[in-house]
């Protein structure tokens, strides 16, 4: 699937990162909208993520023809989850599954971080947002129970809770700036101690997610948006917004809302989904419309006059949680 559309310069080429976690998506709305072809695109980008994982198990980073190409944590996390999702409707991709999986499962280092296998397209050092790769080895252990991947993926949720500070935001938590991560970085770190809730049901995992919902919360605007990048006392660096994040974080608050009832939650993703709404255009360019911006003002340092693929995914699956919140709601 292609990384992005750029308004300066058309169509990328294909990205395995997101492609992996864009097919749950697909597959739910397949299932959703009763669309076989979504079922099909699924499956077509399954092949192809089958296709191109390396002898290793791992995924390669950047786009398809990157100039370098190597394993990579990240990648491969993020692409077990499509090939979970695939072993889960097809009852198929379980090679592929198995292999990503060992490799991140046999790869961590004894204290709970992923070090041996960086991007070479972000600033080298620790990723506590690699708890992002850790929901991959979740949902592994559901479908392969006894392989330690579920072990493994709570060391590392483990070791990244120690970087959480006592106001919920986090160290190393960003491709480039770490002293001002992205919202995008805190979305995949937060989204991650939220999977760890769920596999194991723990009250510590929800109660450091919380810590990092609350602190997001307070430096939402009425409008729902929140800046681009934060310091260690949460308060802004940019002016533009992050939608990629301001999905993901709408995503967490409104799964917050579900297990607590905390209205606080559900308002708060509420009008989050609806910043990100009202950035969308309905009609116009083909190339563009109903795609999402990596930043708004599409000038923004994130994704700079880009519609991201993963951007729109995450958007799909927030405003999905926020109907089923509004069901919840009227029980």
């Amino acid at each position: 699937m292609a990384r992005e559309f750029s308004l300066l310069t058309g169509w990328a080429t294909s990205y395995p990162e997101t492609t992996g976690y864009i097919v749950p998506t697909m597959l739910a709305e397949a299932a959703v909208q009763g669309r076989n072809d979504l079922h099909e695109r699924a499956r077509h980008m399954l092949d192809w993520l089958g296709a191109i994982q390396r002898e290793d198990g791992g995924i390669q980073g950047g786009k398809i023809d990157a100039p370098i190409k190597r394993s990579v944590t990240f990648n491969t996390g993020q692409v077990l989850l499509g090939f979970c999702a695939g072993a889960q409707t097809f009852g198929d991709y379980r090679d592929n599954m198995h292999a990503a999986a060992s490799f991140l499962r046999d790869s961590l280092d004894d204290d709970g971080c992923w070090r041996s296998h960086p991007t070479p397209y972000a600033a080298p050092g620790e990723k506590a947002y690699e708890t992002h790769v850790s929901w991959g080895l979740f949902e592994a252990e559901r479908q392969a129970p006894g392989e330690g991947y579920g072990e493994a993926g709570l060391r590392q949720v483990d070791w990244a809770l120690g970087k959480q500070r006592e106001n919920g935001w986090v160290a190393d938590c960003c491709l480039n700036r770490p002293a001002e991560p992205l919202t995008h970085t805190i979305g995949y770190y937060l989204r991650g101690i939220i999977e760890a809730h769920r596999l194991t049901r723990e009250q510590r995992y929800l109660g450091a997610a919380r810590k990092t919902a609350d602190g997001l919360l307070a430096v939402q605007h009425a409008d729902g948006r929140l800046a681009g990048r934060l310091r260690a006392d949460w308060t802004e660096t940019v002016s533009w917004a992050c939608l990629t994040g301001i999905s993901q974080i709408a995503d967490c608050w409104l799964y917050l809302f579900e297990e607590t009832g905390d209205p606080r939650y559900q308002h708060a993703g509420r009008t989050a989904n609806a910043f990100v709404r009202r950035t969308v255009h309905m009609d116009g360019d083909a190339d563009t419309r109903g795609g999402v911006k990596g930043a708004f003002p599409v000038d923004g340092a994130y994704g700079r006059y880009e519609f991201l693929n993963w951007a729109a995914k995450f958007t799909i699956d927030s405003n999905r949680r926020e109907l089923a919140s509004d069901h919840l709601r009227k029980l």
